[in-house]
């Protein structure tokens, strides 16, 4: 089993919906973030990330560490991501770039009919209800 270092936001809004996002070509919404380039800090990968996919500047005394998780890759059969989730306050528009398809605030305590990657239903979502 291949394993894949990632950083996510467990990104929220003012009023405690969590931001979802959906690459192109596939079907699982996800939280912001992406794979931790070799030599990179989890914080500043994510940073970095935000800013690709979102154009989010984030510095990093908005990033709140909440724990490590691990799941099956969403879009990688075969692969588990290991995952250092920060918490944020998202005050400003996204703007969905880089690879990203779609993004999309949820309720977090009930997202609907969207397909979610393992993660985000069995980890960050369940932490985020849990903080309501």
């Amino acid at each position: 089993m291949n394993v894949m270092q990632i950083a996510v936001a467990r990104a929220i809004n003012a009023t405690g919906q969590v931001l979802l996002v959906r690459k192109k070509g596939t079907v699982a919404f996800m939280q912001p973030g992406g794979k931790i380039e070799r030599g990179e800090e989890a914080m500043t990968a994510l940073i970095r990330e935000l800013d690709e996919e979102l154009g989010l500047c984030v510095a990093a005394s908005d990033l709140t560490f909440l724990g490590q998780a691990s799941a099956a890759a969403a879009n990688e059969p075969g692969v588990i991501v290991e995952a250092a989730i920060y918490g944020l306050l998202v005050s400003t528009p996204v703007i969905v770039g880089a690879e990203l398809e779609e993004a999309v605030w949820i309720d977090p305590a009930d997202p609907g009919a969207l397909v979610l990657a393992p993660l985000t239903r069995d980890c960050v979502l369940p932490l985020a209800v849990s903080e309501q």
